[in-house]
């Protein structure tokens, strides 16, 4: 590449204004007093800065709770009602069915695909008689406030690309995931906690591993990045002052650390130094914001209750999702929480009784605790996972022991508030729930419809990048206009 032009590819405004003859802490101190100084949002066609001066449309969500169900929950269990499955109940699934769609390694030296029926009960619940099982009685409880969508689906049938593709709109690693994006779009509402959290908690059954990656920042500024809070003594690592160290000796220490950043970032212009200064600052500003956020001792009983007996446990799913509200109360952007243990290739009726154990009563419960404080109008709930689970079995069929093998081609997600049209069932899928039949929502549109809700438009939210403008969507992405109120 030609080096004029790599050099200005690297340029940003920071280091414009870095070079300019105010310098550094003008900018810095213009920042601090007017934080949309620095911000700009593009005309049509033109490349917005971040955080953008105002959203693209009306905004009818400020932010997102994503409960992501990381293994792959079985869609047929829970969500999509499939009677006609009993007469079919362990006969081989038709090849017209199948149509040679490619199966993971697991399955696909299989001489047989026998079909299983669902084990558990289905009622209608709500105002629209939604159809849902016996594993989920709280979820059925707020099924007029939500929009279940049957019709996700993805190209991805291994865990690590699929989590990774829905995550970030790749199945490859590097790109930037959809908390970052809207950190970066957004900017945050809090100045004393990130814009983007994670928190990740575990079933009885947790081998499947999650990467900080996921919730990397990419090739955007990593100030993007999500913060992992974590279930245990000290919720952020590194926070507390180390013995011996008051804030005092600490404040005097970052602003050392700072002036030297400062000398870096006006020889070398490299934006990460100015992150690390905004890092820095935030850091100390938590000390005093992080400790009050986790302290739930204030919550009264019957909020306590309403998420289920293991929400006084740190680093359960259900003190998660009532962090999650208290986050959500103090304005951060985007709060991930993942629950490990969806991945049921064997012993599934026992394993899914676990899980939903786990989460369906605290999932339920934030909702409707975010809906009696006035939080729900603004506030987007996801619940889903990567992929979901085969109609067939793996292996034999043996009472209780089985299991499915993961399957893309169609699955369950809800969404709850946040400009989301409640009591709604969208999507259709074949009687063996193997093919969509009517109305499909690829992962893209799921994650456009995501941003819209928050007044973004997905093919204008970009960052240039080794001479591409790249996006979460990627080339892709349709509104799923079915789905909004």
């Amino acid at each position: 590449m030609n080096p004029l032009r790599e050099y200005e590819l690297l340029s940003t405004r920071r280091q414009f204004f870095g070079r300019s003859a105010t310098g550094i802490g003008v900018a810095a101190l213009g920042s601090l007093l007017n934080p949309g100084l620095r911000s700009a949002l593009g005309a049509e066609g033109e490349v917005p800065h971040y955080p953008l001066t105002s959203t693209h449309h009306p905004a009818r969500a400020k932010r997102v709770i994503y409960l992501f169900m990381a293994g792959g929950p079985s869609q047929i269990d829970p969500f999509d009602y499939k009677p006609q499955l009993e007469k079919y109940h362990q006969q081989d699934l038709p090849a017209s069915v199948r149509m040679g769609q490619r199966l993971t390694t697991m399955t696909s030296g299989q001489s047989s695909f026998p079909v299983v029926a669902s084990m558990f009960k289905f009622n209608q619940h709500g105002k629209n008689g939604t159809w849902l099982s016996e594993l989920i009685p709280h979820t059925a409880g707020i099924v007029d406030d939500m929009a279940l969508v049957r019709t996700v689906n993805t190209e991805a049938i291994n865990h690590d690309p699929a989590i990774t593709f829905i995550q970030t709109g790749f199945q490859q690693p590097g790109r930037p995931c959809m908390g970052s994006w809207l950190s970066y779009g957004l900017g945050a509402a809090n100045e004393n906690l990130p814009a983007f959290i994670v928190m990740i908690s575990s079933g009885k059954e947790s081998d499947q591993p999650l990467y900080t990656r996921l919730w990397s920042s990419g090739f955007l500024p990593s100030e993007h990045q999500g913060v992992q809070f974590r279930g245990m003594a000290d919720p952020v690592l590194f926070l507390s002052n180390p013995p011996g160290v008051d804030s005092s000796t600490r404040r005097r220490m970052l602003d050392g650390i700072s002036k030297l950043n400062q000398k870096q970032y006006q020889a070398f212009a490299d934006p990460e130094i100015n992150t690390r200064i905004a890092q820095y600052e935030m850091s100390f500003r938590m000390q005093a914001s992080v400790p009050e956020l986790t302290d739930i001792s204030k919550e009264d009983a019957k909020t306590l209750d309403s998420y289920g007996p293991d929400v006084r446990k740190p680093g359960s799913f259900a003190y998660n999702c009532l962090l999650a509200r208290r986050m959500a109360e103090r304005g951060v952007r985007f709060i991930q929480l993942y629950h490990r243990g969806w991945d049921q290739h064997g012993s599934l009726p026992r394993r899914i009784r676990e899980q939903c154990k786990d989460t369906d009563q605290p999932s339920a419960a934030l909702v409707k605790d975010l809906k009696q404080r006035g939080l729900l109008d603004d506030t987007l709930v996801v619940w889903g996972g990567e992929f979901g689970r085969t109609v067939y079995s793996q292996g034999k069929i043996e009472k209780e022991n089985y299991g499915r093998d993961h399957h893309g081609r169609c699955y369950s997600v809800w969404m709850a508030g946040g400009g989301i049209k409640p009591g709604t069932v969208y999507g259709e899928t074949d009687d063996y729930c193997y093919n969509v039949v009517r109305d499909p929502v690829h992962i893209h549109d799921l994650n456009a419809t995501v941003m819209n809700r928050l007044g973004i438009d997905h093919t204008r939210l970009t960052f240039r990048f080794q001479g591409r403008d790249y996006r979460l969507t990627d080339i892709h992405g349709e509104l799923v206009k079915g789905i909004l109120s």
